[in-house]
């Protein structure tokens, strides 16, 4: 498959899954209340992607203690991050420090005209400056691609299923008001259950099939896939020997989860199991090597 083809694939695989979210989202609130009700839940769902929109990064940067670094707290870090932009064809992002012992780093904003770039401290003690523009072109690639608006996307509408079944489980404990009014209740604890457990499995499908595609973008950044393969095999041992405290809602945005791979199944994880990640970039520097 070309690079083309796999983006393509790669971005209607993603509008396939926000689909399925947003049509589990319109189906929980029809269960409980019919039309009226679906659109309510839409609504809300739109209103919840407007605050997401203007404030995410904001709020995940003060979340994470991140420290705004400029061009002269540390040279080498800025001039990389300044160089990769220019290569992605993307303004210069703002550039934070988080106070963190483990290796990582995420982007955030709403779009590339209000991008921040994050790496932890155990990063830059990690990796060389080789790996760590690796891991920069990663994150650009993010921001290049717009996958913050998608991720955020897609974990609000998650939020929004997830909060009609807390509000479907109310129900069921004080009834429907009627033996005839709302929905079947077994079919509303089936839903109750099962909506949330669903909406999960897409919103992490919609995060994997966008880390494939920053690692291929963030290599053409970085003009090889070398760095970030070699990085990634890093923050792979790392976290194999390390337990990392984390919080769930934020390791989508990370370039490598920082949950522990012991605690949460495959199909629940935010990124692609690392051994994939890396034989695609080790796949994609064969072909570049074939094709010069």
């Amino acid at each position: 498959m070309t690079r083309e083809a796999y983006a393509i694939t790669n971005t209607l695989r993603t509008f396939v899954f926000l689909a399925a979210l947003t049509g589990l989202l319109v189906f929980m609130g029809y269960a409980m209340g019919g039309v009226g009700a679906a659109i309510t839940m839409l609504f809300f769902a739109g209103i919840m992607n407007f605050f997401a929109y203007w404030y995410s990064d904001a709020i995940v940067l003060a979340s994470q203690g991140a420290r705004e670094l400029g061009p002269h707290d540390i040279p080498w870090l800025w001039d990389t991050v300044e160089r990769l932009s220019e290569r992605a064809g993307l303004p210069m992002p703002r550039l934070y420090l988080v106070p963190d012992p483990s290796p990582n780093a995420f982007a955030t904003g709403r779009d590339p005209d209000h991008a921040a770039v994050a790496v932890t401290q155990g990063l830059l003690d990690l990796m060389t400056p080789e790996e760590v523009a690796g891991v920069l072109g990663h994150e650009l690639a993010h921001v290049r691609n717009r996958d913050i608006l998608i991720g955020t996307i897609a974990a609000t509408i998650a939020g929004a299923i997830s909060g009609i079944a807390n509000i479907m489980g109310w129900i069921l404990m004080f009834g429907f008001g009627g033996d005839d009014d709302g929905p079947n209740p077994l079919a509303a604890l089936l839903l109750m259950i099962l909506a949330p457990i669903a909406a999960a499995l897409i919103q992490m499908a919609v995060s994997r099939s966008r880390e494939y595609e920053a690692d291929r973008v963030g290599a053409e950044i970085v003009g090889s896939p070398l760095p970030l393969a070699r990085a990634l095999k890093k923050l792979g041992t790392f976290h194999s020997q390390v337990i990392t405290e984390a919080r769930p809602e934020l390791a989508h945005m990370y370039i490598v989860s920082p949950l522990s791979a012991q605690t949460f199944a495959e199909l629940f994880s935010t990124h692609p199991p690392l051994e994939a990640r890396i034989g695609r970039l080790m796949e994609m520097a064969q072909e570049w090597e074939y094709s010069a």
